[in-house]
């Protein structure tokens, strides 16, 4: 995908999964790229990367690193669906907080465009429309999902007063190369993780609650097209559009590896939705973006990287970076 505008990017969170993934495909294609973030796992896949170590907390590191970009990505969120659940206060914080911040600063130094990460499976809530599109009601069931709303709103209203241009991606679940699951966050990663150390996965429920995966590159697509988007629309739905169960996941899991894994059913939790599946016409229709890889193939080049790499993860889970 060719960039129109794109002359320079920062990325807050370029040290993580999605961050590492989108720096090396801007850093590619000759736009000037600057990572910010607390810590880069593979720094020696950033070589061509600004490096800029700061805490999203902090406003002057903040400030430093994104005065003189063209446009900002913002994929830092400092929390799970769980842990912002148990710790709504700290949630608020660490994410909320800061992201307010953030919209001052940019507006000071001038940054035409941010490009948010939000949640796709968990702004809605329990839904009724399957797939579920941009104006389905948001009604969140976890203080991740009011977060990542509340980020939303405060762009949408910041670009009403201030002229401060967004768009925001509601994501799926994205996977992929360099997703490690410290946080043992990411159902594959997480997976792959512990079958390759043949350790037990742990799933909630009985394994039949649907989800929407999307793999790694497809996403950097999605977020470059909306860093070029010219239209009137700001948020987008970005996932395959397709669902699969969780047990039929770690069955791909199985079939991909040639073992069997080691499977602990845990009771089902309340902040899970059953079926999250989002609706990705207008992102076609608006972005000119759509999946281009296969879950299979996906799944293929992720348990390949996870081979290869497989001591560098073992170092990393043991606080070796």
């Amino acid at each position: 995908m060719k960039n129109k505008m794109l002359k320079s990017c920062v990325v807050l969170g370029g040290g993580g999964f999605l961050g590492l993934n989108l720096c090396r495909r801007l850093a590619a294609s000759g736009v000037r790229v600057r990572a910010f973030g607390r810590r880069s796992l593979f720094p020696e896949f950033l070589k061509e990367v600004e490096w800029y170590q700061g805490n999203f907390s902090d406003p002057s590191a903040v400030a430093s690193a994104i005065e003189s970009f063209d446009v900002i990505f913002h994929l830092i969120h400092d929390s799970t669906p769980q842990s912002a659940t148990l710790d709504m206060i700290g949630d608020v914080e660490h994410n909320l907080v800061p992201t307010l911040s953030l919209i001052k600063i940019a507006r000071e130094v001038g940054s035409p465009r941010i490009i948010f990460i939000s949640s796709g499976g968990t702004v809605y809530g329990q839904v009724t429309q399957i797939p579920t599109p941009e104006t389905a009601p948001t009604d969140p069931i976890t203080a991740y999902g009011v977060s990542k709303l509340a980020i939303e709103k405060y762009l949408n209203l910041a670009e009403r007063l201030y002229g401060l241009e967004h768009r925001v991606l509601r994501l799926t679940n994205p996977f992929g190369p360099f997703q490690v699951a410290l946080k043992n966050q990411g159902l594959i990663a997480a997976a792959i993780s512990r079958a390759l150390s043949d350790q037990t996965i742990e799933i909630w429920g009985d394994g039949t609650v649907v989800r929407d995966f999307l793999f790694v590159d497809d996403t950097i697509d999605a977020l470059i097209a909306a860093a070029n988007h010219e239209g009137k629309s700001r948020v987008f739905n970005i996932g395959s559009g397709q669902g699969r169960r969780v047990i039929d996941v770690v069955a791909a899991i199985e079939h991909v590896l040639n073992r069997k894994l080691k499977i602990r059913c845990d009771p089902q939790r309340p902040i899970d939705v059953p079926t999250s599946i989002v609706s990705i016409d207008r992102a076609r229709n608006e972005l000119g973006w759509s999946p281009k890889i296969s879950f299979e193939s996906g799944l293929q080049k992720t348990i390949e990287w996870w081979r290869t790499h497989e001591a560098k993860i073992s170092h990393i889970k043991n606080g070796k970076f």
